[in-house]
């Protein structure tokens, strides 16, 4: 039998990281935030035995740990990754099954975003491991929840990321008017224990990103290497706390032109396009000293 690869996939919250296996290590998910939760994950109760673990989750192929603010990932990830992985290796068990877990209980709340045809409905465990976005109920063969959600008349487009999910309607009714009915329904899918994707959707949403890594220009052109991690430092989690997300696409040397594609909240938003973009082309020009560079925005 192959070894079990761990990777370190960072998140776009801080204070969560990824570690990322090379093979399917349980079936469903589970989520703790103490070691009392955690009887039933050896795994989980020996980690909770660091003294800067705060939450546990176990899905799939991945392990998903949030941190107290006592350490960066960057100090400890490394040494993290290969315990796990020799634990895993040591053919020990992540989830034992003498005792049935205790269903974790499900919270939503909605938040408004800067875009007035979008709500965010926040969850309070992870529901995706990659971001994507549905613009009609045609693409949700493998996205059970957004399939559902598209039931709903006045749905018009989907996006989900890690504990979010933004919802654009059309101006057949308004916020006030669905908004409770949206969260409810949204709380009692997910505590009934329902898929929000299929398993191939975020694999072929992980290959397509791979591929567009690969082909991209990050690869020799340093300007763009720093435009991407400028965007990720300071521009995506503002966008994300909006309900939203940001991709980068390229950067044109000859003509100093960077162009951004928007998701979610973000995408035909009456002030995104302005305001977000001018606030890019500010921060991008100040940081890397060139006046010239401007910002293309197109909307998902």
């Amino acid at each position: 039998m192959s070894e079990v690869t761990i990777s370190i996939q960072p998140t776009s919250n801080p204070e969560i990281i990824k570690l990322e296996a090379s093979k399917i290590l349980v079936k469903g998910s589970y989520e703790f935030n103490n070691i009392d939760e955690a009887k039933n994950s050896p795994l989980a109760q020996q980690l909770f035995y660091l003294p800067f673990i705060k939450t546990v989750y176990i899905s799939s192929n991945f392990i998903a740990l949030k941190r107290y603010p006592i350490v960066e990932w960057a100090d400890v990830q490394e040494e993290l990754a290969e315990q796990i992985s020799v634990y895993i290796n040591s053919g020990n068990e992540l989830i034992t099954t003498e005792q049935p877990l205790k269903k974790l209980p499900i919270t939503v709340y909605a938040e408004s975003t800067p875009n007035p045809t979008v709500m965010k409905f926040v969850v309070n465990k992870q529901i995706v491991p990659v971001v994507l976005e549905y613009k009609n109920v045609t693409q949700t063969q493998n996205a059970p929840l957004a399939k559902a959600l598209f039931d709903f008349p006045f749905v018009k487009e989907v996006f989900f990321d890690e504990n979010y999910i933004s919802i654009t309607k059309d101006e057949s009714v308004k916020w006030f008017e669905i908004t409770m009915e949206l969260r409810e329904f949204i709380r009692t899918y997910l505590a009934d224990g329902n898929k929000v994707v299929l398993d191939k959707e975020t694999k072929k949403e992980q290959v397509t990103n791979e591929k567009q890594i690969e082909k991209s220009p990050l690869v020799t052109d340093i300007t763009s290497q720093k435009i991407v991690a400028l965007l990720d430092e300071y521009v995506k989690p503002a966008v994300a706390s909006d309900g939203g997300n940001i991709q980068f696409v390229s950067y044109n040397k000859e003509t100093h032109q960077v162009e951004v594609i928007l998701q979610g909240a973000c995408s035909g938003c009456p002030s995104s396009t302005m305001t977000l973009k001018n606030g890019i082309e500010n921060l991008l020009q100040d940081q890397l000293q060139n006046s010239e560079i401007r910002v293309i925005a197109i909307n998902g």
